[in-house]
């Protein structure tokens, strides 16, 4: 079956890659998968073998028919689902479940958001991104983006594999990398708080190019002067660019909102 550009699918076939993907899982026969794009079930066959319940989401109506036909009778632990995955209810799956997915590049940001805040998070998420896109959201101090931040509070960030464009079905035009998001026991902002602190950082990175001070100053609508009062009684040196503040900065600012 053609992949459709329209739905960003690019199929990966290699066994070795697969395996080496859900390798990251640390599946165990208790465990409760979510697979987001199962697309041609490749990594859905493994997923099966290793895990005690896959739910599979499947959008195209196509290859949701293909996997039905393909796989339904072969593993009676794998449950299939056509639907969107921005609207599918995580609260039905079990809790402490992971997911292990190659997620469709056009909906990655969406999709990353709704893990990391619903209620009822996955435990470990292990998903095949654009490179970029995961060394952006595991990147450390000097090199932050307001979506790293935020994905921080909830999540312990890596990354793992990088899989050469090559050797997907159709090649895209980038590499990609397998992100790890490890769910904290507890975010590191209250849910009371999260809005507030969310506003802030979007604030601090109004203007990411330009120092904190001139940037948070555009951000909450107000003067240098006052944005370098409130830097300095949160600690934090004024003259540096957003992307070098720590998370630990970042909750001291929020306080002081």
């Amino acid at each position: 079956m053609q992949p459709k550009k329209s739905l960003g699918q690019n199929f990966l076939t290699d066994p070795e890659i697969l395996s080496a993907i859900a390798d990251y899982g640390e599946l165990t026969s208790n465990d409760t998968v979510l697979e987001i794009g199962p697309g041609q079930g490749n990594l859905t066959r493994i997923l099966c073998q290793r895990a005690s319940k896959v739910v599979a989401v499947e959008f195209d109506r196509d290859l949701y028919t293909l996997l039905e036909r393909e796989l339904a009778s072969k593993f009676s632990n794998l449950k299939l689902i056509q639907g969107d995955i921005l609207s599918f209810g995580l609260s039905t799956l079990p809790k402490n479940y992971k997911v292990v997915a190659n997620i469709p590049y056009n909906i990655t940001s969406p999709i990353i958001t709704k893990l990391l805040a619903a209620k009822n998070s996955p435990m470990l998420s292990v998903l095949l991104v654009q490179k970029e896109v995961a060394e952006r959201m595991a990147a450390q101090p000097g090199k932050l983006s307001a979506s790293a931040v935020l994905a921080s509070i909830y999540a312990e960030i890596s990354t793992g594999l990088i899989v050469p464009a090559e050797y997907f079905d159709p090649v895209p035009k980038v590499d990609s990398q397998v992100l790890i998001m490890r769910r904290r026991v507890q975010p590191l902002v209250s849910a009371d708080e999260m809005s507030k602190f969310t506003d802030v950082v979007y604030a601090g990175f109004a203007q990411p190019r330009k120092k904190i001070k001139s940037s948070l100053a555009v951000g909450l609508k107000t003067n240098k002067e006052t944005a370098e009062q409130l830097l300095n009684k949160a600690d934090i040196d004024p003259n540096l660019r957003p992307q070098n503040l720590a998370i630990d900065d970042w909750r001291r600012l929020c306080n002081l909102v």
